[in-house]
């Protein structure tokens, strides 16, 4: 059964007043809608071969995060994740704000945090060619870590770092879950918002895609797209990741009125829902489900699709836009790769930035799943299908 809001009477509207992209394209709203228009694609083929990568663009991390002591603390994914969250509060004209900051909720998605390799190939090879004493283990595991790991980055540890950099020091929640943490971070935020709960809320997600042993997790279940990129509906199988920071500002109406700050969009559902993959065709009858609770969908609505390419999920997709014929779609993965747990705020973030400013980003596909947009969208519908499990939406709307 599908997660909806809880019924509030009078709910408030949640604005979303600020966005921060860090990704393979570019730093900011300005250098992404230029190579989206562009159709710029940048990726990698050989340093992770046979694996295809979206990089991380260069980013002068001293913007953001001001003290070198701080950075060095972090590992990647956690320096583009608090890079992204400082534009976001940039963006929605908040940032160094004590009072704001101070009340503000945060809520991140994220994965199981990067690993150490340097000292999981001590430990392994030392194994392998019988070095290793008793005790080697504890040994290096409490000699060789930091005490922010154990073996990984601590999940929660981007929330951390946020609030120390950027100040944000209301409640903190993070959610794990791949794609479907994503979801479930907006979904909350949401709720939180109109249920009048919350005022304010920082809420996104960071991946570090050049990693080998998240290379190496996602080609145990054969995940990887290899040797040569394809755009996502040109794919028999396989998601390149991306790298990328995707951060949001959301706000009620009414904090938003009383500080003078101006919607991208507003955000007016989400919902959530989890097929049990079993069957042929499951998937797709859950996106139609999730369709029927979303909301009112007009004539000049579009959808943006964070498909990744994965089979057999990506082709169930396929025959739930195949539905929709007429309501232009567009895929992230292409352009940006799959950002996992960022996958779904990177949608609602293109979605806001699509309706601000008055135009849908041009089609990069040859198959005929996406068609072109002459209207300035009014609506736009977020998808999230998660690679292997975990299914949403969001209805983001002009104001």
């Amino acid at each position: 059964m599908a997660e909806t809001l809880p019924s509030t009477g009078g709910a408030r509207e949640a604005w979303i007043t600020g966005i921060g992209l860090a990704t393979s394209l570019g730093e900011g709203l300005d250098a992404h809608w230029d190579a989206l228009n562009a159709k710029t694609v940048n990726v990698d083929e050989t340093t992770f071969a046979p694996y295809v990568v979206h990089p991380m663009t260069k980013l002068s991390f001293d913007a953001q995060i001001p003290k070198k002591g701080d950075q060095r603390q972090m590992e990647a994914w956690q320096r583009i994740g608090t890079y992204a969250a400082g534009l976001a509060l940039d963006s929605a004209g908040i940032k160094g704000n004590t009072d704001i900051l101070s009340r503000m909720d945060m809520i991140v998605a994220a994965g199981g945090g990067e690993r150490d390799l340097a000292v999981d190939s001590a430990i392994i090879n030392a194994d392998v060619q019988g070095n290793a004493a008793p005790g080697f283990l504890n040994e290096r595991l409490m000699n060789d870590l930091r005490p922010t790991l154990f073996l990984a980055q601590l999940s929660n540890l981007l929330a951390g770092n946020i609030s120390i950099v950027h100040g944000v020091t209301g409640s903190s929640r993070t959610f794990m879950g791949e794609e479907a943490a994503g979801v479930d971070a907006a979904r909350i935020a949401l709720a939180r918002i109109t249920s009048g709960q919350s005022d304010i809320a920082l809420v996104g997600a960071a991946q570090n895609s050049e990693r080998k042993e998240m290379l190496m997790l996602y080609e145990f279940g054969d995940f990887n797209l290899k040797d040569k990129f394809k755009p996502v509906w040109e794919r028999e199988s396989g998601f390149a990741l991306g790298s990328g920071g995707v951060f949001l500002v959301i706000e009620s109406k009414e904090h938003a009125q009383a500080r003078g700050a101006k919607p991208y969009a507003k955000l007016t559902n989400v919902v959530a829902d989890r097929a049990k993959r079993k069957a042929s065709g499951d998937v797709t009858a859950t996106l139609d489900g999730l369709w029927s609770e979303i909301g009112t969908v007009g004539k000049d609505s579009a959808i943006i699709t964070g498909a990744t390419g994965a089979a057999p999920v990506t082709e169930e997709e396929r025959a739930f836009l195949a539905k929709h014929r007429d309501t232009p779609a567009r895929a992230t993965g292409t352009a940006f790769g799959h950002a996992v747990e960022a996958q779904f705020a990177l949608g609602i973030a293109l979605a806001a930035l699509s309706i601000s400013r008055g135009a849908l980003f041009p089609a990069n596909d040859t198959t005929g799943v996406e068609i072109e947009m002459t209207k300035p969208p009014s609506q736009i519908v977020v998808i999230g299908a998660g690679h292997w499990r975990g299914e949403g939406m969001a209805l983001v709307e002009a104001v």
